[in-house]
């Protein structure tokens, strides 16, 4: 029998201020892109090296970041997410995307990228103190976790997190997993405010993202149902939009140092 035909994927698309999408499966929603804007921000500079990133998600990151010459290995668990990432990255031959990682990685990687993802897995901190061991000594960790365990909310419950962090929690977990803390910031202030309430407001009436049973097929989904932000993405990257998002996106920056967003980003260091 001849081999089965290879799926034929349409290529991502990269967008200067929102990063890349694919039209009709993946957009970047706004909060995506208000933490796009914080690591990116991290990254400028930055040497050419091997990037891991865990819970890729829809791979948009890491198109950027492939696109911008780094080679980069991503891992996803999500059947659903691994497919909109491999489409998304498909046309990148210095990026890969696997469903489980490789035993051979310690001490391989020059940057580690997780973003929104420990909240998801029940013991975090073994989880982390693994990835940190894939860095090469000196490698920088860029990690993103829902910020203030007083916003605990039905749409955290919804979309299979475990917990929000306070500011001390998430750097006391990264100090025990290996890491020097070089860098903490709260961003998101106010539209990612506004967008958690309105979060709150869509999901009523659902016990878990993507009609799910459990946390574990909530996570799977809540990161890749774009259909909503498909809808109205054309709005979003109007002259309008852009001018919105801009502003939004300028606006967080005066905040970062307060506690009043509704994520942390944090950069630190394998020692």
């Amino acid at each position: 029998m001849p081999p089965a035909a290879q799926p034929k994927y349409s290529p991502a698309k990269i967008d200067k201020q929102f990063g890349a999408y694919l039209s009709d499966k993946w957009v970047p929603a706004p909060r995506f892109v208000l933490r796009r804007d914080r690591v990116m921000a991290q990254l400028t500079n930055s040497e050419k090296g091997r990037v891991i990133e865990v819970g890729c998600g829809s791979g948009a990151l890491l198109a950027e970041l492939a696109e911008a010459g780094h080679d980069c290995t991503g891992v996803e668990t999500s059947p659903e997410a691994l497919q909109i990432a491999r489409q998304m990255l498909a046309g990148f031959d210095n990026a890969t995307i696997l469903d489980a990682p490789s035993p051979d990685w310690e001490n391989q990687f020059d940057l580690l990228l997780s973003c929104d993802v420990l909240e998801h897995i029940e013991h975090d901190s073994e989880a982390l103190t693994q990835w940190v061991k894939w860095l090469r000594p000196g490698g920088r960790a860029i990690i993103s976790v829902p910020a203030h365990t007083k916003m605990w909310s039905p749409r955290d419950a919804w979309a299979g997190h475990f917990r929000r962090y306070g500011r001390a929690d998430v750097t006391s977990l990264l100090e025990r997993s290996g890491l020097r803390i070089d860098h903490v910031e709260c961003y998101g202030f106010p539209l990612a405010n506004l967008t958690h309430w309105l979060g709150n407001l869509s999901i009523r009436g659902q016990d878990f993202a993507g009609g799910a049973s459990n946390a574990k097929g909530a996570t799977a989904a809540s990161g890749t149902d774009r259909s909503t932000h498909i809808k109205y993405f054309g709005l979003q990257r109007s002259l309008l939009g852009r001018i919105a998002m801009a502003t939004a996106c300028s606006v967080q920056r005066l905040f970062l140092k307060t506690d009043l967003g509704d994520g942390y980003l944090l950069v630190a260091t394998r020692e």
